[in-house]
């Protein structure tokens, strides 16, 4: 073999075993999740990273202003699923995060509007914004999934995210509560 088709070959191998390990980890990196299961609910918090969250508003037809707001807190994307043969109450107002700092206030969406108001942003684009959070109240019956997304302001250190669930048709039922520790930003 010539020192052309060695180097070539020696090039070709390091770039595909460059590709893989990279690959590999970009995978992992995107399969991060933090979640709680039972027997009776199962919530899943993926973090998202504000290359995620530009794109996907950006697909959207939003204006550079809103992504700009935009990718400044952290994203969440949470998917709650209902196991109990019953009715599951979903308040947000329950849902408390917490750092070593004290709690983290949710970046809700009557402030979400107010920015929204204030930047002059057209109520289409609103409307759109709003469907992707996660409903501030919502039942869930049976087997049934739902989603969306939290954001919280910005920070480096990881937080625990507690919440509670009412069950019965009159909320009257076993209180479930759940627990997730170590949620971090995605940067």
């Amino acid at each position: 073999m010539t020192i052309k088709t060695n180097f070539f070959l020696l090039t070709t191998i390091t770039l595909s075993i460059s590709c893989l390990l990279i690959s590999t980890n970009v995978l992992a990196e995107s399969k991060k999740r933090y979640q709680f299961t039972n027997k009776e609910i199962s919530v899943r918090v993926t973090p998202r990273s504000p290359q995620q969250m530009a794109a996907f508003y950006e697909g959207r037809g939003f204006s550079k202003k809103m992504i700009n707001a935009l990718i400044q807190p952290c994203f969440f994307t949470v998917g709650i699923h209902n196991k109990t043969s019953d009715i599951l109450w979903h308040d947000l107002s329950t849902w408390k995060f917490t750092n070593n700092n004290g709690e983290i206030k949710n970046l809700n969406r009557s402030y979400w509007t107010n920015k929204w108001e204030k930047m002059k942003i057209p109520l289409a684009h609103q409307s759109t914004f709003r469907w992707t959070l996660l409903p501030e109240k919502l039942d869930f019956r049976s087997n049934e999934h739902e989603g969306g997304n939290i954001i919280l302001p910005y920070s480096i250190n990881k937080f625990t995210l507690k919440a509670a669930f009412k069950t019965k048709k009159d909320k009257s039922g076993k209180l479930i509560t759940i627990k997730i520790e170590n949620i971090q930003c995605k940067r």
